[in-house]
């Protein structure tokens, strides 16, 4: 099997460097380049011209966005994964306009990364086998979320994080309050190392914010709450 040739344009270098070890993971990947910059993004396009393009879009030089329309002015091969903590509406609208192939939310989780690309893979080879069009075999290969509202998809959680336990602590958050990881530790029945791990899971995707408070002895502690 040919591998996808792959490239990562992140402008911080701790990410890019998490996404190139999240990419050695996968299978029959090829990692072709990092660009720090949109600027160097266009010269690794054009010099390696990877099948497909894990894109930030804030960069000091510009918008990912911007090379976004780019490619697709140019009928560039190129497909886009973007990956952005942008969690603007628009910068959603523009993406898809663009013509992204998926929209990832900071912090990335290499299984949500992991689906991804084994999604365009089936994209890939699923066009390689056609010869010519039905219908049926456009509306396979075109999204069409509507079709699964029945089957919502379950939640893409990380190692470590269980759906039920998780979702006990969103029903105790969701009454309110300030809470530490040994309260929350205490009102699951769990430790405080546990409780911590997830409430700063939810802190990682935007639903809890956390605050640090000193308490009457003077130790700084983390209280969670719903993010307003």
């Amino acid at each position: 099997m040919t591998p996808i040739r792959l490239l990562i344009v992140e402008d911080d270098h701790k990410i890019a460097e998490i996404q190139r070890r999240f990419v050695e993971r996968l299978e029959n990947v090829e990692l072709c380049g990092i660009a720090h910059t949109l600027a160097d993004a266009r010269d690794l396009v054009d010099v390696m011209e990877p099948e497909l393009i894990l894109l930030d879009v804030y960069f000091p030089d510009g918008n990912g966005l911007e090379l976004l329309r780019e490619l697709r002015a140019r009928d560039s091969r190129s497909d886009v994964i973007l990956i952005t903590a942008a969690k603007e509406v628009e910068t959603l609208r523009s993406a898809l306009r663009g013509g992204v192939f998926d929209y990832i939310l900071k912090p990335l989780v290499f299984e949500r990364l992991q689906e991804a690309v084994n999604r365009y893979r089936e994209h890939l080879d699923k066009l390689s086998a056609l010869n010519q069009l039905a219908q049926k075999e456009v509306d396979a290969l075109l999204p069409r979320g509507s079709q699964d509202t029945d089957h919502p998809r379950q939640e893409r959680l990380p190692k470590g994080i269980d759906g039920l336990t998780l979702d006990k602590i969103r029903d105790v958050i969701a009454h309110g309050g300030h809470w530490s990881a040994e309260e929350m530790g205490a009102e699951m029945g769990a430790s405080r190392t546990t409780a911590r791990r997830y409430l700063e899971y939810l802190v990682g995707t935007g639903e809890l914010s956390a605050e640090v408070s000193y308490g009457s002895v003077g130790r700084p502690e983390r209280r969670y709450c719903l993010k307003t």
